[in-house]
């Protein structure tokens, strides 16, 4: 048995979306009902519904960065209850038995792939669909608690954008002594310039230009640089210890990796829609690492979390009712947020 609740759709590739009507499964043993609050709009969003990462499943509802309530749970729900503050990011389920999946990165499960919040197929053989909607039903084990300290507006950009910068910087040791640099200042660019700070880094943000400067150096940045600029690949050239890159644009490589130090590693978490072009000696010449790294396990999304309501902050937002859902995507590709669009899911 099925329920029905309201969301916003994308109904073939590249269209606009539309208010419509969806169902969800029943609440089953295991499964939590959230009454949808917020939800963030991700740039892997407008790729999804424009197939710029490949074939899509429509119709389509987005949205991977969903903070709610928990409205009703099943018999043999253990975590939660209702009434219960809870967020639900990238993924709602995996194999849960490979190697990967007991050692807590279910987002790299290789028992057949973790399942996408949408724009994927559930194990019920349905395709999934995400927060772009007032209620979604999710198994407890993909679900994770927002602290009282964070707010839910700012909490939701968090589940998608905080842990795809967190785990990064956290495995590839991002802490004090440790020179980061932040490339692009967008949705997650901001965030991991908090986290990092937030970590002991000394941060550097390398942007196109220093439109965002003073924001950069009020959210923990010690130095800001236009990439738009020569001289910064000058001064900065055998500087960092780890480049963490934000942005969906192809970049010259050869040239980021260039500021890095000896053995240091630039972690690319930004996807162009285009393949990369390299010329080895970048990383042969000072045994250089490029690497890359998607959003974190359900345990070190929850360890975000804690982080951030601990050390204080959450999203910079600019909160959008639901029928501005596609003027916020137009904005977002001509780069016009501050930082993240979050939908206010009363409106949808």
């Amino acid at each position: 048995m099925t329920t029905t609740t309201t969301a916003y759709a994308a109904l073939a590739p590249k269209s606009r979306l539309e208010r419509t009507t969806i169902e969800r499964r029943a609440v089953g043993e295991f499964d939590i009902q959230i009454a949808v609050k917020y939800v963030g709009i991700c740039h892997s969003d407008i790729h999804q519904v424009d197939e710029g990462w490949g074939k899509s499943i429509f119709p389509m509802v987005p949205g991977h960065e969903i903070a709610g309530i928990v409205s009703e749970v099943g018999p043999g729900v253990t975590k939660f209850r209702a009434g219960d503050r809870v967020g639900v990011g990238c993924m709602v389920d995996s194999c849960r038995t490979c190697e990967n999946c007991k050692a807590g990165n279910e987002q790299y499960c290789t028992g057949g792939g973790m399942v996408g919040t949408y724009n994927a197929i559930g194990k019920d053989g349905r395709p999934t669909y995400g927060g772009y909607s007032r209620a979604i039903v999710v198994d407890e084990n993909y679900v994770v608690r927002i602290p009282d300290a964070l707010s839910l507006d700012i909490a939701a950009p968090l589940l998608c954008a905080g842990i795809t910068t967190y785990s990064p910087l956290r495995h590839f040791g991002a802490g004090p002594g440790v020179k980061v640099a932040v490339l692009g200042m967008g949705g997650l660019g901001h965030l991991a310039v908090k986290i990092a700070h937030s970590l002991g880094a000394e941060v550097t943000v390398l942007s196109q230009s220093l439109r965002k400067q003073d924001d950069g150096l009020k959210l923990g940045a010690d130095h800001y640089r236009a990439t738009s600029d020569p001289r910064t690949f000058e001064d900065l050239k055998d500087t960092f210890d780890l480049v963490l890159s934000t942005v969906s644009a192809p970049l010259d490589f050869a040239a980021y990796l260039s500021l890095l130090k000896t053995d240091g590693t630039l972690v690319n978490v930004g996807i162009p829609e285009e393949p990369i072009s390299l010329n080895l000696f970048s990383v042969i010449i000072g045994r250089k690492s490029l690497a890359g790294s998607a959003i974190g396990g359900i345990a070190e999304t929850q360890e975000m979390l804690d982080f951030c309501a601990q050390h204080g902050f959450g999203a910079e937002i600019e909160l959008i009712r639901a029928e501005q859902i596609n003027e916020a995507y137009e904005r977002l590709v001509e780069g016009d947020v501050r930082y993240r669009f979050v939908i206010d899911a009363d409106t949808i």
